[in-house]
């Protein structure tokens, strides 16, 4: 497919999932785990901003803070639409003369570029659909010329901290560039809730855990054996978690894994203290999760032996 008309495919499909956002959904969580739907709208709209001054010659530096900041102002829809036409204007006659653009890397092909950008804008709209609740389906055409430049391309992106890890394991042309581009593609608000929840707890941030949870969560503590207690409500719950990092010498959570399906959660954890000797004590135990509106509703604890 001809980069310029992928660029327009890409960028009209991103501007037009931005006018699908909820007034309530701007805070809402993303697969960018430290970007909720507002900063990964203001991040994309930045990338198409930056097109314009850069296809026409200038460098990074000339352009220099003018593009920091927010850019979606109180019509981020608009703001969106704009700056993509803005862009496919820029587009056409820098990639068609060969031209060349001053990266933060270096000196690169229009086309190139226009390609990164094509990219970029196909999986943050994927991000975005999946954060909103909106039809998360893309163009098989998109896809395939998207992951035929990505193929060489992508150890590079990962090497230079550009993506995660690759998720394997997926037999859909879909599927495996989400994958390439370190997505899960059953990716759901829950996700982050719980990737949240487990790096609270590991810095011992009862705040930061009770912000992951519901006003109505309920928790079953692992002791007293053989069922545990169980605790209904934030206020309670809350104060299950302020006493025992509180009472523990040198507590410290450690996630060894966290599965999330739909609504479900498993999570494997190491939780270790220090001991009066010098060294640490430890169990490892597993939370069953259950999941409500990117929140988690119920906790549900379990110790080895």
């Amino acid at each position: 497919m001809d980069v310029v008309e992928l660029h327009r495919r890409t960028s009209e499909e991103f501007a037009r999932q931005v006018a699908a956002v909820g007034p309530a959904q701007w805070g809402d969580p993303t697969p960018c785990p430290d970007w909720d739907v507002r900063t990964l709208v203001n991040h994309v709209v930045g990338e198409e901003r930056w097109t314009v001054p850069l296809l026409a010659g200038r460098t990074i530096e000339e352009v220099g803070d003018s593009l920091d900041g927010d850019l979606l102002g109180n019509d981020p829809a608009s703001a969106a639409t704009e700056a993509a036409r803005a862009a496919q204007l820029a587009i056409t006659e820098p990639v068609l003369r060969d031209a060349t653009v001053q990266l933060s890397y270096g000196e690169e092909s229009a086309a190139e570029y226009v390609s990164q950008l094509a990219a970029d804008h196909l999986v943050h709209g994927w991000d975005l659909a999946v954060a909103i609740g909106a039809d998360a389906r893309l163009d098989p055409e998109v896809v395939a010329a998207v992951a035929s430049w990505f193929k060489d391309r992508e150890e590079l992106y990962r090497g230079g901290g550009a993506i995660g890890p690759r998720v394997e394991g997926f037999s859909s042309a879909t599927d495996s560039l989400l994958g390439a581009f370190g997505r899960d593609p059953a990716w759901t608000p829950g996700h982050t809730a719980v990737a949240l929840l487990g790096d609270a707890f590991g810095i011992g941030d009862v705040d930061a855990i009770m912000a992951q949870l519901t006003a109505d969560c309920v928790f079953e503590s692992t002791s007293p054996a053989p069922d545990g207690s169980r605790f209904v409500g934030a206020e309670a719950v809350r104060e299950q978690w302020r006493k025992l990092f509180a009472e523990t010498p040198e507590p410290l959570f450690e996630t060894e894994e966290s599965v999330v399906l739909g609504d479900r959660a498993v999570v494997r954890w190491r939780f270790s203290w220090a001991e009066a000797d010098g060294g640490r004590g430890h169990v490892r135990g597993v939370d069953v999760l259950r999941l409500r509106d990117g929140k988690i509703a119920e906790k549900l604890s379990y110790v080895k032996g």
